[in-house]
Parts: structure tokens; C-alpha cells; sequence
């Protein structure tokens, strides 16, 4: 499905991120990825090397724009353009009341998943623009469609990222790029692995409300965000859309 492209994954140490940098791979695409933890990106590296695929290591903060700015030039150096993009990084920790969220909970939350999806989309548009072609892929969640069991900076953060994915697409959607947002249910991922630790009752919770009644599997979401990054999806913008086992059905 992506052969011949090349995609930039940011998140792509653990995860979601991971799985999809694999999978995009897999599918004949060289990658970029990026994350914090720059000896997981080697080893993610190493392991698409050895199974013939290319990937390049650009670790980074997507706070930074400096640190966003480097990966995308050094994608476009590396291969020549960016055909895609998925901007996957996020945050979010055990919820609490909203009057007693601290300060620093709601700055993070907000810097990570809404200034991440921002900064990556300042720099990759452009290079977009240039190619006149090119196709993003944002992740947002359940949370941004509606309020969940989430802390309330979480929802606000997903709502803006579907609202910076709307605004993106109806901008640029003359000029050859579809932006679209993943609206992501729970998936079995280090983050929810941790939280759930943290609040054992947080896994039934979140099997409840969807109605396949479990988490989701890393996997398949990057699947939805392989689709979405395709030609296959050419007439596919401003869309979010569910990969939510249901969860939004009822």
C-alpha cells in the first residue's frame, strides 16, 4: 500500500507508534521515525532493516519545534520528500477531579498531544505543499468526540486535535493534502498498561464501553492509519475516524 512512499511516525518507540512504523515498513514504505527514547528507535531500526525495510532515527521531543523541524529535514534529506505523515505522540495520565488537576498536569497534557500535533504540522505542510501531494494522519481519541473516563485536559487536548485536523484539511485540501485524525479507543498500549496498574478498575471500565468488549491490539489501529495514509484513501479528508470497537455505536 506504501510502496515507494515515505512516511515520518512520531511516537514510534512503544506502542501504537511502533506497530505502525512496522507495519508501514512492511507495506514497501521507508520511514522516519521519532520519539524520546532514541535506543528503542535503533532497535526498531535494526529489527526493519533486518526484514529489508529502511528506516531512519530522528530522536526527538514533538514540544521542540526545533527537535520537529530536524526530523522532517533530515527525512527530506534522507529520501527526497515526505509522502506521509502519521503524528501519533501523546500523553495522558490517571484522571482526577478537574478542580483538583494540577497546573502542570493540564500544561503537559495540552504541550504533548495538541503543541505536538501543531509543530508537526507546521513543518510538514510545507514540504507537502512543495510535493503538491501528501497525506497526515493525526491521532486523536474516543476522548475527542466525547468525555470519557478521562481527565478533563485529555478531552479538551483530543477536541483539539480533531479541530486542528479539520481546519488543516479544509485548508489544504485544494492543494493535494487529506489530513484525517484517528479517534482511538483503548488499545493495550505501555501508557494504558501503566494506568491500568494505577487504577485496576480501569480495564473493565473501558471493556464495558466498547462493544467488542475489549482493548484494542496496538495493530490494529496502525492499520487504520496505513489506510488512511494510502491512495487507497484519495478521497478521504477531514474525517475523523473511529477505531474505537464500537465504543462511539452506543
Amino acid at each position: 500500500m506504501l510502496r515507494g512512499k515515505t512516511v515520518m511516525v512520531t511516537g514510534a518507540s512503544s506502542g501504537i507508534g511502533e506497530a505502525a512504523a512496522r507495519l508501514f515498513a512492511a507495506q514497501g514504505a521507508a520511514v522516519t521515525v521519532m520519539a524520546r527514547r532514541e535506543d528503542r528507535l535503533h532497535a526498531l531500526a535494526e529489527d526493519i532493516s533486518a526484514a529489508g525495510g529502511s528506516a531512519l532515527v530522528t530522536a526527538g521531543d514533538v514540544t521542540s519545534p526545533a527537535d520537529v523541524r530536524r526530523a522532517v529535514t533530515a527525512a527530506v534529506a534522507m529520501y527526497g520528500r515526505l509522502d506521509a505523515a502519521f503524528n501519533n505522540a501523546g500523553w495522558g495520565s490517571v484522571g482526577s477531579p478537574l478542580h483538583e488537576t494540577d497546573d502542570a498536569v493540564f500544561e503537559q497534557i495540552m504541550d504533548v498531544n495538541v503543541r505536538g500535533v501543531w509543530n508537526c504540522l507546521k513543518e510538514q505542510v510545507p514540504v507537502m505543499l512543495r510535493q503538491g501531494a501528501g497525506s497526515i494522519v493525526n491521532t486523536s481519541s474516543t476522548a475527542g468526540s466525547f468525555a470519557t473516563g478521562a481527565i478533563a485536559p485529555y478531552v479538551a487536548a483530543k477536541h483539539a486535535v480533531l479541530g486542528l485536523t479539520r481546519a488543516a484539511a479544509a485548508e489544504y485540501g485544494d492543494r493535494g493534502i487529506r489530513v484525517n485524525a484517528l479517534m482511538v479507543g483503548s488499545t493495550r498500549t505501555e501508557l494504558m498498561e501503566t494506568a491500568m496498574e494505577q487504577v485496576p478498575r480501569l480495564e473493565q471500565a473501558a471493556v464495558a464501553r466498547a462493544v467488542q468488549h475489549r482493548l484494542a491490539d496496538p495493530g490494529e489501529v496502525a492499520e487504520a492509519a496505513l489506510w488512511l495514509c494510502s491512495d487507497h484513501a484519495s478521497f478521504v479528508t477531514g474525517a475523523g475516524v473511529p477505531v474505537d470497537g464500537g465504543c462511539s455505536a452506543v
